[in-house]
């Protein structure tokens, strides 16, 4: 399926945007960060518009999918101290947002003065990069969180930090948490919120392999590599998995595929899906409801998944799909803790598939490397395969897919 750009999209072709989650203990998300690019490295002109601010920004990227429902998370949006000055807060719901004010040198009477005032209209503000610096002290007073690198500072240190903030009653948040043993560091250290890509890197628990039903799942997909498959011989080895049987026949009504009908069988259910699709739902059944693993981790690599899909039409690469596996399951070893190419070889896919995963070797090894950049707003990284506007819009659109397909795995 190939998507046209809306007419809502930044035409000027300077902007891309993205979003991070900010999780709390539980590893729930509680909000996202907006990163973006623009030229000028200030905020995109597009915030000074309210309705394109409403429709494009709160409605793509502050919303998530969780038990089936779609809820709206607030979004931390990056402020600069001469935008605050100037009076330029863009025109976005206070309740809906959290302004992130960029450490920059000096902190006047000024800004002090009009940080007080935006906070009794109800403004909510985050101090990024929070290093102790006695220069910082008297924003603590008025900021909502104070953002931690956990990185750039030792146990010592942070202890420190905290110890410090405390009495001002800030929410902590602890950033570049890239692993487990950093989010334990940062929850030891007491900090609530976290921030970072420790989801998507694996813990390395060796041995683990596939349950029954997983293993039925791997048979179907080996069936739908058979070029020798017929939705008839499909059907035989979904009838044993009720589950399965039951997933499939709600998919061919759901929202993510939209096309309502009648059906007659599970071979007719096969057919109007299509072995394509049914392939790439049949990994997202293989992926969905392990145990123990948030919820953001699944979505994430739905976002990926799509996003590669996407781009690849954009470029008419042939068989998308295949870029959809490869997107999808780049994040296959942090969902099952075990070792990428353990659980590669026990999945029956074609191995270009495997190579790109593993080395990032041919067209789609490249689009997932290109993607990857995008989603952590490694903007000079990428190689610009495509216009600015056209990666925009496919991870928008890959927002929107991904939160529907959440909603129809969990009902």
């Amino acid at each position: 399926m190939s998507i046209a750009i809306s007419e809502d999209v930044l035409t000027d072709g300077s902007v891309l945007l993205a979003r991070q989650p900010v999780f709390n203990k539980s590893q729930d998300v509680q909000a996202y960060s907006l990163l973006y690019r623009s030229d000028n490295g200030c905020l995109p002109t597009e915030f000074s518009d309210e309705q394109a601010t409403a429709s494009v920004i709160l409605n793509n990227y502050a919303v998530a999918s969780c038990d089936g429902k779609t809820k709206h998370l607030p979004l931390f949006v990056k402020l600069t101290q001469s935008m605050l000055l100037s009076d330029m807060l863009p025109n976005l719901p206070r309740e809906s947002v959290i302004f992130e004010l960029l450490r920059e040198d000096g902190i006047s009477k000024e800004l002090l003065s009009v940080l007080r005032q935006r906070k009794e209209e109800g403004y909510r503000f985050a101090l990024t990069h929070y290093t102790g610096d006695k220069a910082q002290t008297p924003l603590l007073d008025l900021m909502h969180v104070v953002k931690i690198d956990i990185q750039r500072h030792d146990d010592a240190e942070l202890k420190k930090l905290v110890t410090f903030c405390k009495p001002y009653r800030v929410h902590l948040l602890a950033d570049k948490v890239e692993s487990q043993d950093d989010f334990r560091r940062a929850i030891g250290f007491g900090f609530n919120l976290f921030q970072g890509y420790f989801l998507c890197r694996p813990v390395s628990i060796k041995g683990k392999s596939f349950g029954s039903a997983k293993v039925l799942i791997m048979e179907l997909l080996a069936e739908l590599n058979n070029s020798a498959a017929t939705a008839q011989s499909v059907e035989q080895i979904v009838i044993n998995d009720p589950a399965m049987t039951y997933k499939i026949l709600r998919l061919v009504n759901s929202a993510a595929f939209s096309t309502p009908k009648q059906i007659e069988s599970i071979s007719h259910a096969v057919s109007l899906i299509g072995m394509d699709q049914l392939k790439k739902w049949a990994t997202l059944f293989l992926l969905s409801g392990q145990s123990g693993k948030p919820v953001e981790l699944t979505r994430v690599m739905l976002i990926r998944g799509r996003m590669c899909e996407l781009l690849a039409e954009m470029l008419s690469y042939s068989q998308p799909i295949n870029f959809f596996m490869v997107g999808l399951l780049s994040q296959l070893d942090a969902m099952m803790d075990t070792e990428m190419q353990v659980l590669l070889d026990q999945i029956p896919l074609d191995d270009s598939i495997k190579d790109a995963i593993l080395t990032r070797v041919n067209q789609m090894g490249e689009i997932l490397t290109e993607v990857q950049h995008y989603e952590r707003a490694e903007w000079t990284e990428m190689r610009n395969l495509l216009e600015r506007p056209y990666y925009e819009v496919a991870y928008r659109h890959s927002l929107n897919w991904a939160d529907q397909v959440l909603a129809s795995l969990q009902e």
